[in-house]
């Protein structure tokens, strides 16, 4: 029978979240011509929305004290405080300061939420995150 090393080991955790939010991809600079030729149905004066997946990836060495890369109720919480009650049910282009002057493209949304979360977790852990707008496009930061 083979022996399972001791360690010390890097392992990655996932919590995966959702929120709603509406939005309008349009860049003030242009005119409207160009704004529909680039973003189409997304660049909607009304808005549309989307119920956004959220995939958060940490990666480091296992403690050995409790055997965990970190408390997943802590990053549960975390994800909640600093994105979903930011985000969540709002329009994002008129309700978060983050995307008043950024266009909130699912590639922004992505950066941006990295951003609200690497400042909380140790400097020893990577961080990754990966948000879905539909079930078939996603986007990740940083990019594998």
């Amino acid at each position: 029978m083979s022996k399972i090393p001791e360690g010390p080991f890097r392992i990655s955790v996932f919590r995966r979240a959702h929120f709603n939010a509406a939005h309008r991809l349009y860049n003030p600079a242009w005119d409207e011509a160009r704004n529909e030729a680039t973003f189409g149905l997304c660049n909607n004066p009304n808005y549309h929305g989307h119920n956004y997946e959220l995939e958060v990836r940490v990666t480091g060495e296992v403690n050995p004290e409790t055997g965990m890369v970190v408390d997943m109720k802590w990053l549960k919480e975390l994800i909640r405080d600093q994105v979903e009650a930011r985000f969540d049910h709002k329009n994002l282009n008129l309700d978060t300061e983050e995307f008043r002057h950024r266009i909130p493209t699912s590639e922004n949304i992505c950066f941006v939420i990295w951003h609200l979360l690497r400042p909380h977790l140790d400097p020893s852990l990577d961080l990754h995150v990966r948000l879905y707008e539909t079930p078939r496009n996603y986007v990740e930061y940083p990019a594998p």
